[in-house]
């Protein structure tokens, strides 16, 4: 059963936060007496209630639900916000690379940045009422609970990163000479959650090693390591600076001492056999449609929505025109986003995580409740994620705007691709090797792997050559899961990647250079079921008429204006969203925009 966060009148002073001073949290109630923390934190089952309210933020609409799951993310060299074209349409603002500090989507006082401050709150007072009360030995049910609550103030802490650069860093519960903070440099924040995660992890079980961590619901050791993976190579990464684009300068935060911890991390988890990639990608994504949450499998961690919570496919699953035998959430359910339309043909056409990412079609409206898979000219700029499908459900969704299905926050594949860079960058390729074959074994059939694997990671001898192929990799495996924009930052190849992902798009548009063999008609069918539709013409020199009992479409409808609108502003220039203004009029002048807002 789903995770349905509760919590108990005793612990509302601990878990009811509201927002003072808009942007940091301050308690709204009075603080817990010593008293009360003394009771709660010292028993396990109180305890449990007061960190389970850590993520109580996540599910908030204008927080994780409806706004960061949403936005962050988009537009990269592989992924965008279908409507990007849109000029006058705050949504679009926040993918385009031209998001301003009034933002309508964003800037009120219950947004994601307060929200993500208010679970930073939450787990400052678990941390400090566990240390001070509960003797959260390793082994103990409260030293697991402090493991989480720390590893849960660091999920926040690195999302904030990402999304605004330096903000303040707040590692202890508010006092009065602590309500207004300036930003600080997220080194310090870097530091500490790498700190934390480290202790976290001497904490927390293995996935089914203990009852809380048999589920992905929970934190577990697995999760931990990858996620102090994922923070010291971020770490260690290029970002902006006022002052521009740069590694850190922190001597603690170089790329020879974080990238060796990041490697031992994340060969600590594949060495502990407590999870694995699923057996094949189709059937990864069908068991998380399917809702299967059970722990030591591909998924680590995910963010757990109750039914009526959570805008993951009501957001990004292939489109639903109106109510029909799969969903009965309303009209125009799922496409907000979706791959770039060159990517279908950037993938290798036996790579068989090709048509479970990228998918032409949306369902048509029902005739008699009963919807069919439709194809028309229009789909050639307006691909869906295929990841999320409310046809891969066990259930029906009924509510309006809420389809309860869970966020992956980190799967097994990325352990891989992070223990492969990693190893590259430390040992060479050779060391790389291993980790790269193991994830595209996944990728292709057995007949290809000779070929698509052995053959093609072998020839991959010089460091330079197998980054790039880790680069390549990367997209192929987390296309629509909102991880390929950090990557390219820390990568120094945001600006450079989207220039090139316009200039494949515009290659495409008119079937030149690299897209010259790409048919300019598909034809369809229909499947025996009458609603699975087949179409031929969708792959490289595809360009023979099938014959009869096919339709045609044309296949270019692909403007220079929609391929403009990848980004408005240099993405190199705006790799963070402004905070919002709300935030900055009620800091008391503590809090600034850099970055040219």
């Amino acid at each position: 059963m789903k995770l349905s966060i509760k919590l108990s009148l005793l612990l509302l002073p601990l878990a009811v936060i509201s927002c003072k001073q808009i942007g940091e949290e301050i308690l709204n109630t009075t603080a817990p007496s010593a008293t009360s923390e003394a009771v709660i934190f010292s028993n396990p089952d109180l305890a449990k209630g007061a960190v389970d309210g850590i993520k109580v933020p996540m599910m908030e609409t204008n927080s994780y639900r409806g706004r960061w799951i949403a936005f962050y993310g988009m537009n990269t060299d592989s992924e965008w916000y279908n409507s990007s074209e849109s000029t006058s349409n705050d949504n679009a603002d926040l993918c385009v690379y031209d998001a301003k500090p009034n933002n309508s989507q964003m800037n009120t006082a219950n947004n994601v940045w307060a929200m993500m401050y208010q679970g930073i709150e939450r787990a400052n007072l678990c941390i400090r009422g566990l240390r001070t009360y509960g003797n959260p030995t390793p082994g103990s049910d409260l030293g697991y609970l402090l493991g989480e609550a720390l590893t849960l103030r660091a999920i926040y802490y690195s999302d904030l990163v990402k999304g605004w650069g330096d903000v303040p860093a707040r590692f202890e519960p508010i006092a009065t000479e602590t309500t207004y903070l300036p930003k600080s440099s997220r080194d310090v924040i870097y530091k500490q959650i790498l700190a934390d995660l480290a202790e976290a992890s001497t904490l927390v079980p293995w996935p089914n090693s203990s009852t809380a961590t048999a589920t992905t619901e929970r934190i577990n050791k697995a999760f931990v390591k990858g996620l102090r993976a994922r923070v010291a190579l971020a770490a260690a990464g290029y970002s902006q600076y006022p002052d521009g684009i740069r590694r850190s300068s922190d001597p603690e935060l170089t790329v020879a001492k974080l990238y060796p911890i990041a490697l031992q991390e994340c060969r600590d988890v594949i060495n502990s056999g407590s999870a694995k990639l699923e057996t094949s990608f189709e059937t990864l994504w069908r068991n998380y449609n399917k809702e299967n949450i059970t722990a030591g499998n591909e998924s680590l961690w995910e963010i757990p929505f109750d039914a009526g919570r959570g805008r993951v496919l009501f957001t990004f699953a292939v489109n639903h025109s109106m109510n029909d035998q799969y969903q009965q959430m309303g009209s125009n359910r799922g496409g907000q986003a979706g791959p770039l339309p060159n990517v279908w043909y950037d993938f290798d056409e036996k790579d068989q995580r090709r048509n479970v990412t990228c998918v032409p079609y949306k369902w048509g409206n029902a005739v008699a409740g009963k919807a069919k898979q439709e194809i028309t000219t229009a789909s050639f700029n307006r691909w869906y994620f295929g990841k999320y499908r409310f046809e891969w459900m066990n259930r029906i969704v009924t509510s309006q705007n809420d389809d309860g299905v869970n966020k992956i926050y980190m799967r097994y594949a990325e352990i891989l691709l992070m223990a492969a860079e990693a190893a590259n960058e430390v040992e060479g390729p050779a060391s790389a090797a291993p980790y790269l074959k193991q994830l595209r074994n996944r990728a292709f059939a057995a007949a290809d792997r000779p070929v698509k694997v052995e053959n093609y990671v072998n020839a991959l001898t010089s460091k330079q050559a197998m980054f790039n192929a880790i680069v390549d990799e990367h997209k192929y495996e987390f296309t629509g899961e909102m991880e390929r924009k950090l990557a390219l930052i820390r990568w120094n190849l945001l600006g450079s990647n989207l220039a090139d992902a316009k200039a494949r798009m515009t290659e495409l548009k008119n079937r030149t250079d690299r897209y010259a063999d790409v048919p300019s008609v598909v034809y369809y069918k229909y499947a025996a079921d009458g609603e699975t539709i087949q179409i031929y013409g969708l792959n490289r020199g595809e360009t023979t008429n099938p014959g009869t009992g096919w339709t045609a479409v044309d296949w270019t409808s692909l403007s220079d204006s929609k391929i403009a609108a990848l980004y408005r502003k240099d993405p190199n220039t705006r790799q963070f969203w402004p905070i919002w203004q709300v935030f900055l009029d009620a800091s008391n002048g503590t809090l600034k925009n850099d970055y040219g807002y």
